[in-house]
């Protein structure tokens, strides 16, 4: 929240997000940010406590997150497509004393806790209803609110659930800005970048690293609900878009498309993610002429981040000599049929050799 504030005084009124709905500038989301603050501040919301998110994708979710961790708040980014247990089960492990949710969500959290007390203020953004119009969007003075410092909490980002329920991981503020940080350094981000973003705000890649990368450098992004692949590469030429972030299989259902005359009229100068199979690199990067492919590897939860800089199809990344004192990390030989590592006669992993 502070380095969207002093990007509020030296970018202004150059676009920050860029939806159909609403754009922001950059001054414009830092002011919403600040009412949000003020919102959180008045609801009582002290440093180190939880309040919950539950949002599509909007400019109002990043303002929301933003002011609320600027008051010292922690928000919970939900996914919106639990339901039940699973979603009760998010909620209740952040504890939240507020739960804001989006109105056309709203009957599905009453539904996940039908017969379980919700013990947090429900408050339903949408429909008319708007949570901070009355609050002042100027700059809040340290008399007012003190800064958050570096290493507070800011987000609970939960994993996917694959083994059990969703676990909560968290992310400091220093966290968030090394990945926006990082990833703006990797990609070489500039302020005339547009990054397009069609993957969900509630997730780290979507939220933290599109989003923060692009902003950090002064750029714009435009903000989609969700992944579209007939509508991907017009509203890619539309919106003039120099990036995008993919993961998992969405170049794959890029690639089974049909052919459009969008594909060959975008700017991309470099997509950027995780999970591009070596089978789909090479025809996606050949129809589709994307210049730069930057994959990495990374979770949300870990201490581990590896990026194939050099863009060979199905590499993982390397750590170059000179920051292997800094980075101790192995890349070990791994049984697929028997799920774990390789191991020798002692018990010991082994070094993965090149190829």
């Amino acid at each position: 929240p502070m380095v969207i504030e002093e990007l509020a005084g030296s970018r202004g009124e150059a676009p920050a997000l860029l939806p159909d709905e609403e754009s922001l500038s950059y001054r414009r989301l830092a002011g919403r940010a600040n009412r949000y603050a003020r919102w959180a501040l008045a609801h009582g919301v002290e440093k180190g406590e939880a309040v919950c998110l539950l949002m599509p994708n909007c400019p109002e979710y990043l303002a929301i997150w933003l002011g609320i961790t600027r008051a010292g708040g922690i928000v919970a980014l939900l996914n919106t497509h639990l339901v039940g247990e699973s979603l009760a089960h998010c909620v209740a492990l952040a504890a939240p004393k507020h739960v804001i949710v989006a109105a056309e969500l709203e009957e599905k959290l009453r539904s996940a806790f039908v017969g379980r007390p919700l013990k947090a203020v429900v408050w339903v953004y949408g429909a008319g209803r708007k949570l901070a119009e009355t609050y002042c969007e100027g700059t809040l003075s340290e008399t007012e609110c003190p800064p958050p410092s570096i290493e507070d909490k800011a987000l609970y980002i939960y994993t996917s659930g694959t083994t059990g329920l969703p676990k909560a991981a968290n992310m400091s503020h220093y966290r968030i800005m090394q990945w926006a940080l990082w990833f703006a350094g990797l990609m070489g981000m500039a302020p005339e970048d547009r990054m397009y973003n069609c993957l969900p705000m509630y997730h780290s890649v979507g939220g933290i690293v599109a989003t923060g990368a692009v902003l950090a450098a002064g750029g714009s992004m435009v903000v989609r609900e969700g992944f579209s692949a007939s509508r991907f590469w017009d509203e890619v030429v539309r919106w003039e878009c120099t990036l995008f972030q993919y993961i998992g299989e969405l170049c794959r259902y890029l690639l089974h498309a049909p052919p459009s005359a969008a594909e060959a009229a975008h700017h991309i100068r470099l997509c950027c993610g995780n999970g591009l199979q070596p089978d789909v690199w090479e025809p996606f990067q050949a129809r589709f002429r994307i210049p730069q492919i930057l994959e990495f590897y990374a979770s949300t939860e870990g201490n581990v981040s590896l990026y194939n800089v050099e863009g060979q199809p199905g590499a993982i990344g390397r750590i170059p000599p000179f920051l292997v004192h800094r980075f101790p990390i192995a890349l070990v030989r791994f049984d697929v049929e028997r799920n774990e590592p390789v191991r020798d006669v002692e018990g010991r992993c082994i070094r993965c050799a090149p190829n």
